[in-house]
């Protein structure tokens, strides 16, 4: 007998952000990338390529933010999943998912880690990912205000060159792509594993929003 009882685990905002977030990855790494080795030459003294791609990249970079903005807001007014606190894995039972997860993911556990929402070490492990977006957000910024003045530009990133030098700012921006792009290849992998273990619908969740999960996922 099924009991499997379908739950709407990822509100609207989640999935909306989360999808902002994928476009936002992959124009701002492409054009990124571009803007700092550019791999197209054009062919004539109209061509523009590198102004549309500081251009897509630009408002990609604003997108990007807002979308953050809305998901950091969400994680206070969301539902239990999309709460700040499966960020933390303090409590006793947190700790003890955490390490079952991390022997599961190790080979050394058979058992999935179940959940509704995040597991333990997913919520750790989007909680760094969060970090490498915010700084990618304060560097950009503070390689943008070499060419801008004002105060806005001064909060929003320039104070980071009074911190650390500009190439060394450009260079941590680069390799924080990377470690994105990295975690976005093992998300994706995972999450379809995953989704094949349970058969609970994880992938299709992050479009519809419902998961369907048995008692596993409630002990």
């Amino acid at each position: 007998m099924d009991d499997r009882k379908r739950v709407y685990a990822w509100e609207f905002p989640v999935r909306l952000t989360h999808w902002i977030n994928v476009l936002c990855i992959i124009l701002l790494s492409v054009t990124g990338f571009y803007i700092g080795n550019p791999f197209i030459h054009g062919v004539s003294s109209t061509g523009y390529i590198m102004g549309w791609m500081r251009f897509i990249h630009f408002v990609s970079a604003y997108t990007f933010l807002m979308s953050m903005i809305i998901r950091l807001y969400w994680a206070f007014m969301g539902n239990r999943y999309a709460s700040w606190k499966v960020w933390f894995p303090f409590t006793k039972k947190q700790r003890t998912d955490f390490m079952d997860a991390v022997k599961f993911y190790l080979f050394i556990g058979k058992k999935p880690p179940y959940a509704v929402g995040h597991t333990a070490l997913a919520g750790l492990t989007y909680l760094i990912v969060f970090f490498l977006f915010i700084f990618q957000i304060i560097s950009g910024f503070a390689l943008y205000s070499v060419a801008q003045h004002g105060a806005l530009w001064t909060v929003m990133g320039g104070w980071l060159t009074g911190v650390m030098y500009l190439q060394t700012i450009r260079l941590l921006h680069h390799l924080a792509m990377y470690l994105i792009l990295a975690f976005v290849i093992v998300h994706v992998y995972l999450g379809w594993y995953l989704d094949v273990r349970e058969k609970n619908g994880l992938m299709g969740s992050i479009f519809g929003g419902y998961k369907f999960v048995s008692g596993k996922e409630w002990e």
